[in-house]
């Protein structure tokens, strides 16, 4: 990647870059086909669409898109049930802690932006430990814009004390390399997240790509 000296901070996508919430995403919208009397899918249909949110996950699960009459209603049935159980089944990725660690104990600074609303982000990262040390945490409704904007972005930096240039973004979809580009950052792709096969990741232009979270500071240290 290169540059890694005049890193300052490092701010991370939340859902398949740093936690694995696919079990609960999809647990909820399953559970939606089940009170309609159709058959349970397995978390393996779900999981490539997590990253989605509820877009995905109602696509699994009923085949819909958001110009569908009904999407709004199923929407808002999806979020209760998600809300329900979001705790239940997720879990922070695997060295991702170990990650985090070292991002501090070299001074840097470190954050979240995040397409999801606040209304899940919050509960989300005061219940897990590691959120603990982020300088900030940005949702999907903290300014009027989501990314693939960069104003999201913008603001996380503006929340560190970072300039935009000073900062790494990674995350596990395209719009998060897009967003990230958009902002003067570098951009890191999390490969080992929700893309699922059909995602071009050498076609999205990151600076780099992670096949695990702690091949980060390696990248970090070929400045």
């Amino acid at each position: 990647m290169g540059g890694g000296r005049d890193t300052q901070a490092i701010l991370f996508d939340l859902d398949g870059t740093l936690i694995d919430s696919a079990p609960d995403l999809g647990a909820a919208a399953d559970q939606m086909r089940v009170a309609r009397g159709l058959a349970s899918l397995p978390l393996e249909r779900y999981r490539p669409m997590a990253g989605a949110g509820a877009r995905g996950m109602l696509g699994i699960a009923f085949g819909i898109t958001p110009d569908a009459p009904e999407f709004v209603s199923l929407r808002e049935e999806f979020f209760l049930n998600y809300e329900a159980r979001m705790l239940r089944n997720t879990q922070v990725f695997s060295g991702v802690a170990e990650l985090v660690e070292a991002l501090c104990e070299r001074g840097l600074r470190w954050g979240v932006v995040t397409n999801k609303s606040v209304r899940f982000t919050d509960p989300l990262t005061r219940a897990i430990p590691l959120f603990g040390s982020a300088g900030a945490i940005i949702s999907g409704d903290t300014t009027p814009y989501s990314k693939p904007h960069p104003e999201p972005l913008f603001e996380a930096a503006r929340r560190l004390g970072v300039a935009p240039q000073a900062c790494v973004y990674v995350g596990d979809d395209e719009r998060d390399i897009l967003a990230g580009r958009a902002a003067g950052m570098r951009t890191i792709a999390a490969t080992y997240g929700y893309m699922g096969e059909q995602a071009e990741v050498a076609r999205w232009d990151a600076d780099a790509a992670i096949a695990s979270p702690l091949e980060l500071l390696q990248l970090l240290n070929q400045a």
